[in-house]
């Protein structure tokens, strides 16, 4: 029996979904518009704080350790707090991309970069095949949507005035296409939750002397903002609430990811420049980092909790398409969910739902009841902070306890699951182009 998984969207998401099916036995092609895969991940670069900590290590034993292993090699600071976040690691990202390009295709997984799906074919309820924009088909069994949230450029001009050239590259690739809403899923939009990218780079060349030598050597540096330069980024409607505490608005607080990450949304240039040891800075990304920065979360797709995509029979969404998920570790955790469901469901087996129990299960599930209600959409979910880290903590699911972790997967009885081949796979026999 021969098995064909095909993913749009090669953000960690994307990436994680695809690894996942290859590793359940499936013939794997992960579409890709741009000519680089990890999408936002390519300038965000955190993992590990607060419950990120737990929820990864509840992955790696659940079997979904592939992409966490080259995460790892490629980290350059490790066990690091900032204000009011533990224990993060913080990885390469001007060298893991390739890093994990190369990896992948070691798998037997078929990248197709610059390749912008515009339209899918339909047999009822099922999608038959993706649509290229230049023409060509893909088919699959089954599909899983990681075309994320951010975008397009509309969405950004309407809230930034324009453009801010983030690393999404929209003018060069093309704007994201929703793969659910193609195929005819009811997806759900409005301006009450979109927000903005957290966080920006700066060229940590352009940065004095001995802060850049500080920041590589410890990996975080905060610097006081003088009183008299107002943040205007103090309203912005950011993504990232987990890192809208005083401190990041009192402070320049900065993290070593190969680039100088400024945590903030923006920050206008001639102010920056009018702090000690700023007087050069150069933003990386955006390179209009001090007007806004990309706009994200533009739609939500109502999925049920082994991630299938509603109205849709064969769909599988992962990332910030599950609904208003913030972060990294969230991406890695949903696409391998999804992932493994799609070829769990070209085999006619039952669909894995992660119980309550563990952290990655109980944030699937609050997710899809907080968005039932009004006040769910005013909120971003993460394991890292806001509202859902406060309930990891008040429910005793955070923990780094690693053997307690262990234990408690074990206990689900999910140990090792995405990791366990579910078809004998026979590589290109698949039903790709």
């Amino acid at each position: 029996m021969n098995v064909a998984v095909a993913v749009a969207g090669g953000g960690w998401a994307g990436c994680a979904a695809a690894v996942a099916a290859a590793q359940a036995g499936a013939d794997v092609v992960l579409i890709e518009r741009a000519n680089l895969l990890l999408g936002t991940g390519l300038v965000g670069g955190i993992m590990n704080n607060n419950g990120r900590f737990t929820a990864a290590r509840e992955l790696a034993s659940m079997g979904g350790d592939f992409l966490l292993d080259v995460i790892d090699q490629m980290t350059l600071h490790r066990r690091i707090n900032f204000p009011g976040h533990l224990h993060a690691s913080l990885y390469d990202v001007a060298k893991i991309e390739s890093k994990v390009r190369a990896a992948l295709t070691d798998l037997g997984i078929h990248v197709m970069l610059e390749s912008r799906v515009t339209g899918v074919a339909m047999d009822g309820r099922r999608i038959t095949h993706l649509v290229l924009a230049d023409g060509s088909r893909i088919s699959a069994n089954a599909f899983v949507d990681a075309t994320g949230t951010a975008g397009p450029q509309g969405n950004c001009a309407r809230i930034n005035g324009s453009c801010v050239m983030c690393i999404l590259r929209c003018p060069a690739f093309g704007p994201r296409v929703s793969i659910a809403s193609k195929a005819g899923a009811r997806e759900i939009s409005g301006s009450i939750f979109e927000a903005m990218s957290g966080s920006c780079k700066l060229e940590k060349k352009s940065l004095s002397a001995w802060f850049a030598r500080n920041l590589e050597e410890k990996g975080v540096l905060v610097v006081p903002v003088p009183r008299y330069i107002a943040r205007l980024d103090r309203s912005a409607p950011k993504a990232c609430q987990q890192y809208s505490l005083p401190e990041f608005y009192d402070n320049i607080v900065l993290l070593d990811t190969g680039h100088a990450k400024l945590m903030a949304p923006f920050f206008p240039l001639d102010c920056l420049r009018m702090i000690p040891g700023f007087e050069h800075a150069v933003f990386h990304d955006p390179y209009a980092g001090g007007r806004g920065n990309s706009i994200r979360y533009t739609i939500i797709t109502p999925h049920d909790q082994t991630l299938k995509v509603e109205d849709v029979d064969n769909l599988f969404c992962a990332g910030e398409k599950v609904g208003l998920l913030v972060g990294h570790t969230e991406a890695l955790c949903t696409g391998s969910l999804a992932g493994h469901n799609a070829v769990r469901y070209s085999i006619g087996q039952k669909l894995l739902a992660i119980p309550a129990s563990l952290a990655i299960g109980d944030l699937i599930i609050f997710i899809e009841q907080s968005l039932r209600t009004s006040a769910g959409f005013l909120n971003k979910y993460t394991f890292a902070g806001g509202v859902y880290f406060r309930r990891m903590y008040d429910t005793g699911l955070y923990t780094t306890d690693i053997r307690r972790i262990d234990q408690r997967v074990k206990a689900a009885g999910m140990d090792g699951i995405f990791n366990r081949k579910l078809v004998p796979h026979k590589p290109g026999t698949g039903l790709f182009i």
